[in-house]
């Protein structure tokens, strides 16, 4: 008879809600295998993680580093630092990973927690400079350590646009909205965004103007420059490869925008693989969002090896 001591899980991707799986799947003597990618992290720009207590501000690679330093005390707990090329269902059950080095691994379970890739502008100068220091995708995130500036947004609804002035009123007395000059709404937005002490600009952003990633002028294609000091600019997301090929091929259930759907254990529409953190959802991506869904995610795959052992 086999226990939950057997059933073996890989955990794809390193950030908060993959470790925190590994940590409470470690604290059930559960056998884990986290796949480490390489490669710089998302957050690698940030200079600070912020809004998780017991960690407010600490760098992206000093929480790594405490994340492995716990991790490193339990058995149960292996690293390997590579890429996963595919997630497939095994011919005896369970799932195959294949790594990119050229091996392969099987488990009873996997946990997807790849997090997402953000799609930068290519055609705008400073950007890259900006990002993540200046240039912020939430206020949540960066605001308090942009606070005090001239801002602005990115907007291409006149929802949005109109309130942004007193949305980030907390962080900046002085906001304005940049939308496309077609977008329906637009005087609407303009007045709503006036009544709370704000504007609306029209234009396209084509360069950032900065000192070493600190933002000063925000330059539209028809040569106006616009003084400002932060710019809140939400890019596009789009999965891993790696998801995106495992969501075709295994006909995982995604949203809309092509956000990995799970239940409230955080299981796909896949029995015994699962997914938690930014994959999962456009609008709960926060260091501790990350942190409860592994956390949950570590929860339910216990309780499955657990019915999975008394049963057999």
């Amino acid at each position: 008879m086999s226990s939950p001591a057997d059933h073996t899980t890989v955990i794809v991707g390193a950030g908060p809600a993959g470790l925190t799986a590994a940590l409470g799947l470690a604290r059930y003597r559960h056998p884990v295998i986290v796949v480490d990618s390489p490669r710089a992290p998302r957050n690698s720009a940030s200079a600070g993680v912020h809004g998780h207590i017991g960690m407010d501000g600490v760098t992206p690679d000093e929480f790594r580093a405490r994340a492995w330093r716990e991790l490193s005390r339990y058995r149960t707990v292996e690293r390997l630092e590579d890429e996963v090329d595919s997630v497939s269902t095994a011919p005896g059950g369970g799932f195959r990973i294949t790594l990119g080095s050229g091996g392969s691994v099987e488990s009873a379970t996997v946990l997807l927690a790849t997090g997402v890739l953000d799609v930068h502008p290519s055609d705008v100068d400073g950007f890259a400079e900006c990002w993540g220091r200046s240039v912020i995708h939430c206020p949540f995130c960066l605001g308090e350590e942009n606070a005090g500036g001239s801002w602005a947004t990115l907007a291409d609804n006149a929802h949005l646009a109109g309130l942004s002035a007193v949305a980030f009123r907390a962080w900046s007395e002085d906001t304005i909205a940049i939308c496309p000059e077609s977008m329906p709404g637009l005087d609407t937005a303009r007045a709503t965004a006036r009544s709370g002490g704000g504007d609306v600009v029209t234009g396209t952003v084509r360069r950032l103007h900065h000192r070493q990633g600190a933002l000063y002028g925000i330059e539209l294609a028809d040569g106006r420059i616009l003084e400002r000091q932060t710019l809140v600019w939400t890019p596009p997301q789009r999965q891993q490869p790696l998801v995106q090929r495992a969501a075709d091929e295994l006909k995982l259930t995604v949203d809309d925008a092509g956000f990995i759907g799970v239940d409230d254990s955080q299981c796909t529409s896949v029995p015994g693989l699962y997914a938690a953190g930014d994959l999962t959802s456009r609008w709960k991506q926060s260091v501790t969002a990350s942190t409860a869904a592994g956390a949950a995610a570590a929860d339910a795959i216990h309780t499955s090896a657990l019915l999975s052992a008394v049963h057999q």
